[in-house]
């Protein structure tokens, strides 16, 4: 069998060769809080509300209110599965995709006809209507409307003519009508937006739905592991060992994932803010990845959709918001940035990273240390303050040796328990900015807060001094192969 993944569709294939890690329906479902509603239980695990437990990937071969269409979710709720569709050890993720980063294989324009655009329906036809064609579904029923979660937002700076792919929320909001969120100063294409806005200027953009996901994951990468004019397709292109393929689109100059499952193609409007729950006056716009249904804004800018382009039969893929799948997405790419910048500035100290299921792969990361010799005492924090620098949306970093296991939170906890001392091994940094969907980084919750998004900061360093490693050694057991006796 061949298991090579180039797109969505060999990625199913692939995870449907492995046990357990993808299952299937045929009864139907609303996409309209039920999808999402069933999801949570069999396999989201993450931040999102009890009961839930990391699953497999599913997909809904019956959807109501769209005969034919099937909606894929869960692809990447699973490191282990990260790890299979990219080929690589699950622990050496982080490491992989920093290598990567460093490593690009730019994208190219693929010769002859885009499986994408097998079906193309225009804007112009009389029956365009983006809530017929784009079966996205609205996970929760307080959610703004139907969300676009995994769209690879792809768009050209007007001044550079550099290109990058991002994921954005978006809300569709009519027949040929998006609203999309850009959080300030935080994504490129933003920027590109903004620029465009003071020169009057549309913005081209196409939305690239149901790829490789090597694209996904390459796609959260940011600032400074990744600055502006990185196009992160070359990161996908580097995993994958050959470039991502691109066609150009059919009603706007710009370009689009050749193999998507869907493609909607538009232009953001210039001086044009649209309120994010005009349609359903809920209040809120959709679930993140902290675990809260964040409120809607009334700041979102305007894509005039001209075109939706799809290959025959197409699966749409979609994210639960808060799940595991943001943590593989938004925390290995996190991993990777903290590696590339320590490394480089201790080499051989830092032993892996891990951005932890509890904070949304975004607030929260372990860092396993190792001090080689007496004058690395100390170096352990400043590898915080590296990671902090490589991204700043962190909040919390706990700080192990190397016989900790980074990966495994009651491992952590343990050392937390055993080497730690809260009025000696607690460093706060207040008044740093972090992330506006922490709904405690707010003057609410703190004097030390001016405004909201600001947060403390902070390092638990759990690690045991280097004069004292005598004094912590854990339990010595025999190293044997258990298969001898237990048959799995």
């Amino acid at each position: 069998m061949n298991n090579k993944v180039t797109d969505l569709r060999s990625a199913l294939a692939l995870l449907g060769s492995l046990p357990g890690q993808l299952i299937e329906t045929d009864v139907e479902v609303d996409p309209m809080a039920e999808l999402a509603g069933v999801y949570r239980h069999v396999g989201a695990g993450g931040t999102v509300m009890r009961p839930t437990k990391e699953g497999p990937a599913m997909i809904f071969n019956n959807v109501k209110g769209h005969p034919g269409a099937k909606v894929a979710i869960g692809l990447l709720a699973s490191r282990k599965r990260v790890a299979a569709l990219l080929d690589c050890d699950a622990r050496e993720l982080g490491k992989k995709m920093y290598q990567s980063v460093a490593n690009p294989v730019p994208p190219v324009l693929a010769e002859g006809p885009a499986p994408c655009q097998e079906v193309v329906h225009r804007a112009t036809d009389p029956d365009f209507d983006l809530f017929k064609l784009v079966p996205a579904p609205t996970n929760t029923p307080d959610d703004a409307g139907p969300y676009i979660t995994l769209g690879m937002c792809y768009a050209t700076h007007p001044d550079t003519g550099r290109s990058d792919v991002t994921i954005h929320r978006l809300c569709i909001q009519g027949r040929d009508e998006l609203s999309i969120f850009f959080t300030p100063g935080a994504r490129h294409i933003g920027a590109m937006a903004e620029r465009a806005e003071q020169l009057g200027q549309r913005l081209p953009i196409s939305i690239s739905i149901g790829v490789d996901p090597a694209i996904e994951i390459g796609s959260c990468f940011e600032a400074p592991t990744t600055p502006l004019g990185y196009d992160e397709l070359a990161v996908a292109g580097a995993l994958r060992g050959e470039p991502v393929q691109l066609c150009k689109c059919l009603t706007v100059n710009e370009k689009a994932i050749a193999n998507a499952e869907y493609v909607i193609e538009g232009e953001v409007v210039p001086g044009v803010r649209v309120q994010e729950d005009q349609n359903s006056h809920s209040g809120f716009a959709m679930p993140e990845f902290p675990g809260y249904t964040g409120p809607a804004s009334k700041d979102c800018w305007l894509i005039k959709v001209t075109a939706v382009t799809t290959r025959k039969d197409p699966i749409m893929q979609t994210c639960i918001g808060p799940s595991e799948e943001h943590v593989s997405m938004a925390g290995i790419p996190t991993e990777a940035s903290i590696w590339g910048m320590v490394d480089k500035a201790m080499p051989g100290r830092l032993q892996n990273v891990y951005c932890a299921s509890a904070g949304g792969g975004k607030y929260m990361a372990v860092l396993q240390f190792k001090k080689l010799s007496p004058s690395d005492e100390g170096r352990q924090r400043q590898a915080a303050l590296l990671a902090f620098s490589a991204f700043s949306e962190l909040k919390h970093i706990f700080l192990v040796d190397e016989d900790v296991d980074c990966f495994d939170m009651n491992d952590v906890l343990w050392a937390m328990n055993t080497r730690f001392q809260g009025d000696a091994d607690i460093i706060t940094i207040p008044g740093v900015r972090c992330h506006p969907l922490d709904p405690s980084n707010d003057p609410a919750c703190s004097p030390s807060i001016r405004d909201h998004g600001i947060a403390c900061k902070t390092i638990f360093d759990c690690t045991v001094p280097y004069d004292q490693k005598a004094r912590f050694v854990r339990a010595r057991f025999m190293d044997v192969d258990p298969a001898h006796w237990v048959k799995e």
